[in-house]
Parts: structure tokens; C-alpha cells; sequence
């Protein structure tokens, strides 16, 4: 996918201090550098820009670091400012992503492509450094292969900053906001779980980010010792359907109630739906579907359209899910996750299970979730 890059033999390397002295290498002619900020906020932003200004100062204190303003978009429209002294000072140690604003574009057409390159040729960048996550380090991959089959001086480096946590390999102990985020989100459900054992009479359903990993409701349930969590890579695994999960969660509360405990906390990763096989599979048959030109009721012509296991799977759904299904794309025209009631579903689906085995005389106590 990258063969310029992949013929220039691409290798791994780390960047250290000298052992014996204790100090970076001097370079013999200032650098100029370049940074954006891409995708989504995450804690750590601005300490990435700061490391970057501080290690370029130091190689060499006549060296130039810009900011792309407002994501991507700035490298290919040339929107930018230089990053002083005085610029920095207002940020040092600061959080938030307001230093030079992130967005959500892309670097995709032939024109963005060749603008960005103009771009970074006029400004005599020996550097760019994308600063986000999986991506736009796919996006920065690209980049890097554009310029190096130009043969452009500057070089491409992608910083992983998400806080899913889904870049962490055996180069990249932990993502650029990862551990923040848990911690906050832990202490929140720990108040929750706090909150539960006091008033012992209701069930917390949290819905937490990460669409395609969820490495954040995993280690907030290691963090907090909640009664039950969902892992969506397991759910994959394991085939589980939308029935399955609602009998294993069932099968935490009936537990507990015999114990006497009618409450509990249990975690849901937000992309949790798009792991379910069925729905999968009754997702990307909607994004063919409305990919198409129709005419007439939206609703009407999905179910139409649909095959018959998913039309089933489609008309069991709650109400208020399959709209969702339905009416909240995003630009690319696929169904927007993260503003599905995940937990929503997960709770009508429970309710339905332990109705039915209330009906059916094994499940006696109380769940108020």
C-alpha cells in the first residue's frame, strides 16, 4: 500500500540522549517543523506540541515549529501560524485542544493531496507531525507516501493521541490521552457504584467511548470492580447475538438478587453493536440500501429491502434504535454509532429476558435500571 515508502526501507529507531552526558545532539542548522492536530480531543495534545517546540529548541534554538490551524484542513488551505516562546507559555502543562484547534477532515483527493505538498515546500518544512488517532495516522501513512514519491525533504510522523486506546502495540506503550480518560471515567462510575451499594435498589447501564475497541470499558472495570461488563472483541469471538447478551446480563441479576442485590453497575463500550454479528451484518445492508437512490418511505423501503434474517432482527429492535439505524449518518452516509442508545437497547432487551422469566416463575426480584 506504501511502496515508496516500503522501497526506501522503512526501519525502526529510538531517539535518546546521549547516555554518558546526559544531552540531546546538537543539529548544526535550525529545523523548521510543522503540527496538526487531528481528529477527535484528547488529553495530551498540547504537551505533544510542547515536546516537539522544546525538542526542536533544543537541537537548535533558531528552529521554527508552525501550527496548521484547525486540523488537516489547515495543511492544504496553508492556514498556519508559527509557535513563539510567548505562544507556548499560555499552554505549557495546560489541557484542552484550543492551541491550534483539531477537525475532522482528511487529506483524500488528488487537489489536498499536491496543496498540502505546495504547502509544506513553501514553508521549508523539514517535518510534519500528525498528531491523532488510528485514522489519522492512516491518513499521515499516505501523506508520507505522497511526499516521498515527489520527493519532497519533509518527512511524515504520525503521534498517537487517542484516548480508545486501540494504537497500543509493542512499539507504543500507551496512547496520548488513554490514561486520563480512564481515570476521570473511573471515577465516575466508581461514585456510581458508591451510589448503588447506598441506595441498593437500582442497575447503572454506562455507556462508554470506543467504537472499535473497548479498551476503555475494560480497563475502567478493572479499575472499579464493576458486576459486569461487555467487551465487544469477546461478543465477536464468540458469536454472541443480541439474545445472548441479554441472557448473560440476566443471568448477573437473577444471581444477585438471590444474594439480596437488586443493584449493580454494568459497562457498555459504545461500539458495542457494530460487534454483534447480526447487526453487522443488518448495518451494512442499510448503508448498501440508502447508498441507493429510492423513492417513497424511508422505513418502508429498508424493511422492503432487507434480507429476511435482518428484516426479523430489524422489526425486534426497539423502536427508537432501528430510527436511529435509519436517520443519523455521517458524511460518508454509514449509521453514526456513537449516537445509537447502546445501553438503551441493552436495557429493553434485559427487561424483556427477565419478564419472561418472571412470567415463567424463576426470576422474583426487583430491577430498576
Amino acid at each position: 500500500m506504501f511502496p515508496t515508502l516500503l522501497a526506501n526501507g522503512m526501519k525502526y529507531f529510538e531517539l535518546r540522549g546521549d547516555e554518558k552526558e546526559g544531552v540531546l545532539p546538537k543539529s548544526e542548522s535550525p529545523l523548521k517543523l510543522g503540527c496538526v492536530l487531528s481528529g477527535g480531543q484528547a488529553a495530551g495534545g498540547h504537551n505533544v506540541i510542547m515536546g516537539l517546540y522544546d525538542m526542536a529548541k533544543r537541537l537548535h534554538p533558531d528552529s521554527k515549529l508552525y501550527g496548521f490551524l484547525a486540523g488537516p484542513h489547515g495543511v492544504f488551505t496553508n492556514n498556519y501560524m508559527e509557535i513563539t516562546e510567548e505562544y507556548m507559555a499560555l499552554y505549557r502543562n495546560m489541557g484542552g485542544f484550543d492551541m491550534i484547534r483539531a477537525g475532522r477532515h482528511k487529506i483524500e483527493s488528488d487537489e489536498q493531496f499536491a496543496a498540502s505538498l505546495k504547502n509544506v515546500t513553501s514553508l521549508d518544512l523539514d517535518g510534519l507531525a500528525v498528531i491523532g488517532g488510528d485514522d489519522s495516522n492512516t491518513n499521515a501513512c499516505l501523506l508520507a507516501e505522497y511526499f516521498a514519491k515527489n520527493k519532497s525533504k519533509c518527512s511524515v510522523i504520525g503521534c498517537p493521541k487517542t484516548i480508545d486506546g486501540d494504537l497500543r502495540n509493542e512499539h507504543i506503550e500507551v496512547s496520548f490521552g488513554f490514561d486520563t480518560a480512564t481515570k476521570v471515567y473511573s471515577e465516575a462510575i466508581g461514585n456510581l457504584c458508591t451510589d448503588a451499594v447506598s441506595a441498593k435498589r437500582y442497575y447503572y447501564f454506562v455507556r462508554l467511548m470506543g467504537r472499535s475497541a473497548s479498551h476503555i470499558a475494560l480497563e475502567c472495570a478493572l479499575k472499579t470492580r464493576v458486576n459486569c461488563v461487555l467487551v465487544g472483541e469477546e461478543v465477536e469471538k464468540k458469536q454472541w447475538t443480541l439474545t445472548d447478551i441479554a441472557t448473560q446480563i440476566a443471568d448477573v441479576v437473577v444471581k444477585r438478587s438471590e444474594r439480596g442485590k437488586n443493584y449493580g453497575v454494568i459497562l457498555v463500550p459504545e461500539g458495542l453493536i457494530e460487534f454483534i454479528p447480526e447487526v453487522k451484518v443488518l448495518i451494512r445492508e442499510i448503508n448498501d440500501i440508502l447508498a441507493k437512490e429510492f423513492q417513497g418511505e424511508l422505513e418502508a423501503h429498508v424493511v422492503k429491502s432487507l434480507t429476511e434474517s435482518s428484516r426479523a432482527l430489524f422489526n425486534t429492535l426497539p423502536r427508537a434504535v432501528s430510527r436511529q439505524l435509519l436517520l443519523d449518518r455521517d458524511p460518508h452516509g454509514n449509521v453514526q454509532v456513537s449516537k445509537i442508545d447502546t445501553e438503551r437497547l441493552i436495557i429493553l432487551l434485559v427487561m424483556r429476558e427477565l419478564e419472561n422469566r418472571r412470567r415463567s416463575g424463576v426470576y422474583s426480584g426487583r430491577f430498576k435500571p
